[in-house]
């Protein structure tokens, strides 16, 4: 059985034990979680698709850890010109374990 869940403005397709790195949630890890803008059901052939989503469907999860991505380096300059600007990013995340789908 698979699901597409809505969390962080993106989507994903989960099945049970499945290991997402999604954008980060004001949890703790070891905290129980549910999405509950859960898209689409497919199991088998059988698919349901909600408008937009799917009535009493929930995915439950368990946040494993919240962290940093690794570093993306930002350089600018202009030449000739003498700007040179340095920047870099770690984008958090946290770390969750699906659990059961229930539709």
């Amino acid at each position: 059985m698979h699901a597409i869940i809505l969390t962080g403005g993106k989507q994903y397709r989960v099945t049970e034990g499945d290991t997402l790195f999604i954008e980060k949630l004001d949890v703790e890890a070891g905290d129980k979680i549910t999405f509950d803008q859960v898209l689409a059901i497919i199991d088998g052939d059988d698919i349901t698709v909600g408008a937009p989503t799917v009535a009493n469907a929930t995915v439950a999860a368990e946040v494993v850890k919240n962290g940093k991505g690794k570093k993306v380096r930002i350089f600018k300059y202009n030449p000739k010109k003498g700007y040179r600007k340095r920047q870099g990013h770690r984008q958090p995340y946290t770390k969750v374990t699906i659990g059961a789908i229930k539709a």
